[in-house]
């Protein structure tokens, strides 16, 4: 089968049969402007930022929704498309507050915020009426501020399509729009899940982790190492967010093999163990009824001599193990070889198991 080809910025570029010009675009590293768009979301065409020049078209087009075709003709960057979308981006500007992002200032810049950077614009121009009043939610782990809101409806979307959830929706019209769950009530009287998958597909401000706002400082500050969820086998990959040796927050990795930018809600809020401090740091013995920090070597023998003391009293059948769902699978065999190896037991099982 031959090569499909077409042409972007004088370019020939090839494409794959079903792809959109703006998945093409993306690919071939062309900067192509978005607000609406998400990859994990059905194209939806609605910002038109994403607009491109089209041969023997009288209008631009939304390439996002544009199936790319064999000897189309686009341009992404004429001087007309750029006033386009400046001033597009001016107008979402209008409507957003003027002080500090809360997504800026703790996760890094947003997307309307990296845009009005872009296009060197701000938000005076058109400067009026605004839409999406804040609504006060007492869940401890979203925050809503919805003056931030630029009606993407992107957070409705994926809740929608990827975690088949249908707790908001898009609610009223003209300056009432906005976004709201059944009935108008609160998240946690829902069905949302609180997976937190809002937050990471919102391109401002307006949906945030209400335990990472308020951490953040001046950037730069905040380190970010990439990690696996230990809270069951799944293995989904998250960011570790800190500061200062303190852990202030999660978020999903949007490339993890496993859960391309999903978490549970523990995955997504669950990590406040990490900071408390009752966390050991150090092997305890009891000694004299009381547990005394050792050091690992001393902790290692002692628990060496009790497993070889329990097998020699009680005999093999003494020792029973269960391999956590967490462990990797070479810790569920280093586990099982030693059961039976060492041990001498056939005991051992599985917490997943039934």
């Amino acid at each position: 089968m031959s090569e499909l080809m077409m042409n972007l910025d004088g370019q020939e570029v090839s494409f794959q049969r079903d792809e959109t010009v703006l998945e093409v675009a993306k690919r071939h590293g062309t900067f192509v402007p978005t607000l609406c768009w998400d990859e994990r979301l059905d194209p939806f065409g609605s910002c038109r930022l994403c607009v491109v020049e089209v041969e023997g078209r009288r209008m631009p087009a939304s390439s996002c929704t544009l199936k790319a075709a064999e000897g189309m003709v686009v341009r992404t960057g004429s001087e007309k498309l750029r006033k386009m979308q400046s001033t597009l981006v001016e107008m979402v500007l209008s409507e957003n507050p003027d002080d500090e992002c809360p997504r800026c200032r703790d996760l890094g810049s947003c997307e309307v915020h990296d845009l009005a950077s872009e296009f060197k614009v701000g938000r005076d121009r058109f400067l009026g009426a605004t839409s999406n009043a804040s609504k006060d939610d007492s869940n401890p782990f979203l925050l809503r501020d919805y003056d931030r809101c630029i009606s993407c409806y992107r957070c409705v979307r994926i809740c929608d399509e990827v975690e088949a959830d249908h707790a908001i929706t898009m609610t009223g019209r003209g300056w009432n729009k906005g976004i709201a769950t059944a009935f108008d009530g609160l998240l946690m009287g829902s069905e949302c899940t609180l997976c937190g998958q809002c937050i990471y597909t919102c391109p401002t401000g307006a949906l945030a982790d209400k335990k990472m706002v308020g951490q953040g400082a001046v950037p730069g500050e905040i380190e970010v190492t990439r990690s696996v969820c230990p809270y069951c086998g799944t293995g989904c990959s998250i960011n570790l967010h800190s500061r200062d040796g303190k852990m202030i927050g999660v978020t999903p990795v949007l490339d993890g093999p496993v859960n391309e930018g999903a978490l549970c809600v523990k995955g997504q809020f669950g990590f406040d163990f990490v900071n408390s401090e009752d966390r050991l740091t150090m092997p305890l013995i009891r000694k004299e009824g009381e547990l005394t920090p050792v050091s690992w070597d001393e902790a290692l023998d002692y628990t060496s001599a009790r497993f070889k003391s329990i097998r020699a009293d009680h005999g093999p059948k003494a020792f029973y193990a269960i391999a956590s769902g967490r462990a990797p699978g070479e810790g569920a065999y280093m586990l099982q070889k030693f059961t039976r190896a060492v041990m001498n037991s056939n005991q051992v099982d599985n917490c997943s198991r039934g």
